[in-house]
């Protein structure tokens, strides 16, 4: 067997970025990277930076905001643009770029949102998902947090009932702290989003029909997320927000873990940084791969 390297970052626009993506790829022997906050329509997505550094791309987005991509070196099989029943949010807002035809609804005519794309490689199915930030308790993006996770885990349920033995892993920005250790101080969080009970219990709820927090699990400490504002990284007064939750299939074929905490330095960063998980998966690149001495 060989390693397949699986990665999720919130890239907080790929466009700004792409030259450190691709170089961290690269440097990082990354398979597959699960992208959110690509920030950018399918037309304006730098794809050649990634064809020529062996990637290929799939994604979904629009315009300024949200979008999830995967980009791989493995073929990617079995597409998908959001999960069963994903719920919408807001209004239909049509434009010269984007009339009202564009936009694809929910079943109460919400707008979706570019927040799920799955792919299958190698036989693993990889979801990018980009939760909602919640923006604060008793806001309406709030209620639809909790119900687009809830939507989630329906249908990660339904996918597991069916198919038990399926590597099966989300992985993104969750905007969830589960732990008080995922936040450096829970006196600033009080009364906010993202460590209210409810939202722990919807992170909970996914450890209860068996994903695993595959990173925790393997002792990998350390946040994930870091504000720009007032000094934040330099305090390393960070969060724990971005996650890989697998199946069971999924977590006995991880081999090791790790949070790439250096990517938050030097210019231009996100403020988010990748989380790495190596699976013992037999690859068409295992004969391919460079001896590192």
């Amino acid at each position: 067997m060989g390693v397949m390297r699986v990665a999720t970052w919130n890239v907080n626009s790929i466009r700004s970025r792409v030259g450190r993506v691709v170089d961290w790829m690269i440097r990082d022997d990354i398979d597959v990277l699960a992208m959110q906050e690509i920030k950018c329509k399918p037309d304006q997505f730098p794809l050649e930076q990634f064809t020529a550094a062996g990637y290929e791309v799939e994604l979904h987005g629009f315009s300024q905001w949200n979008g999830v991509a995967v980009a791989s070196r493995l073929p990617m099989e079995n597409v998908r643009i959001g999960f069963p029943r994903m719920p919408g949010f807001g209004v239909v807002k049509p434009t010269a770029a984007m009339p009202a035809s564009a936009f694809a609804l929910d079943e109460h005519g919400l707008p979706l949102e570019a927040r799920a794309i799955g792919v299958t490689v190698n036989g693993v199915d990889l979801w990018s998902l980009y939760v909602p930030n919640g923006r604060a308790l008793g806001d309406p993006h709030y209620a639809y947090k909790l119900d687009w996770l809830a939507r989630l885990l329906e249908a990660t349920r339904e996918t597991l009932d069916a198919t038990p033995d399926l590597p099966l892993a989300l992985l993104g920005d969750w905007n969830i702290a589960p732990l008080d250790i995922d936040v450096w101080d829970m006196g600033v969080f009080r009364d906010s989003t993202h460590v209210s009970e409810p939202e722990r219990a919807a992170f909970r709820a996914f450890e209860s029909i068996g994903m695993r927090d595959v990173v925790r699990d393997a002792g990998v400490p350390g946040y994930t997320y870091w504000d720009y504002k007032q000094l934040r990284f330099p305090r390393n007064e960070g969060m724990r927000i971005d996650f890989v939750l697998g199946s069971p299939a999924f977590a006995r074929l991880v081999t090791g873990a790790h949070i790439e905490r250096n990517e938050r330095k030097g210019d231009a960063p996100s403020d988010h940084v990748p989380v790495v998980v190596d699976l013992d998966v037999e690859t068409e690149m295992d004969d391919d791969r460079p001896m590192i001495f």
